[in-house]
């Protein structure tokens, strides 16, 4: 079957032609038969052609209808893999975990990556891990350190819920088209069990968000209509901080501090 595709802008699509970073990632991967393997818009599948090798009854959600017929073409003699068209945003993808943890997989369009992460994390307890291609700025901004440029909101939601290890630099020649910016693939782990509890997760999401919205103010200015809640215990975290110097720990210690102070009539 000879297609000729052109990729699409409006889907975000940068396929992956370069052999040797194809083979680089499935290497990270390193799939098994037994893994509940799940790519996330596999494209042309370049890379899904190495990885249905390993793992031949893998799960492909592709938006684009138009490939659809070319992918359940070129993997015909595959029939255990399984051709979802649909939009990753909309999938509930706990409706694939079946008592096997989810292993994630994707070279994600870069204008939907950050709401697709959190995305996923709603079913993080039921995900092994993730690779994803994405932005080298992205990238960056997951595996931040506090003081860093890129530490903010997306630095300590992800790493409160996962490992993040940066794996691969990508550059843009590696793609057809080349995209303006540097790319990079990341594995994220979620954790079983969270290093940090928050006792109120959306509490904490919020307080985050708040910070991050003005990070050149200190934590007291930040968290003005919910410095009441830290009166009882003002030693908690240092509230002359700046949102970029607290660790990931300090935010949690910080949103359950609020959070009993609160009481269960402000939760």
């Amino acid at each position: 079957m000879n297609i000729q595709h052109k990729p699409r802008k409006r889907f975000g699509q940068n396929f992956l032609i370069d052999q040797q970073v194809i083979g680089q990632i499935v290497a990270a991967i390193n799939p098994s038969p037994e893994d509940n393997l799940i790519e996330i818009g596999p494209g042309m599948g370049a890379i899904t052609e190495h990885l249905v090798k390993l793992c031949p009854s893998m799960t492909l959600v592709e938006l684009d209808r138009d490939l659809i017929e070319f992918l359940a073409h070129k993997l015909a003699s595959y029939p255990s893999v399984s051709i979802i068209n649909s939009d990753a945003l909309k999938t509930d993808f706990s409706q694939f975990y079946q008592g096997n943890k989810l292993r994630l997989v994707g070279n994600l369009p870069y204008n939907i990556s950050t709401p697709l992460l959190f995305h996923l994390l709603e079913t993080g307890e039921q995900i092994r891990d993730m690779h994803f291609m994405l932005q080298r700025e992205v990238v960056d901004r997951l595996s931040a350190s506090p003081g860093q440029k890129s530490y903010g909101r997306l630095s300590v939601m992800i790493q409160y819920h996962c490992r993040v290890m940066p794996l691969i630099p990508v550059p843009p020649t590696s793609f057809n088209p080349a995209p303006k910016v540097q790319s990079a693939v990341v594995r994220l782990t979620p954790y079983s069990e969270a290093p940090y509890k928050a006792d109120n997760l959306k509490l904490l999401s919020q307080i985050v968000n708040l910070c991050f919205q003005q990070r050149r103010k200190t934590l007291k200015n930040c968290l003005n209509t919910l410095t009441q809640y830290l009166s009882q215990d003002t030693a908690v975290v240092d509230l002359t901080k700046r949102p970029e110097q607290l660790t990931v720990e300090e935010f949690v210690t910080l949103c359950n501090c609020i959070n009993k102070n609160m009481g269960p009539s402000d939760e």
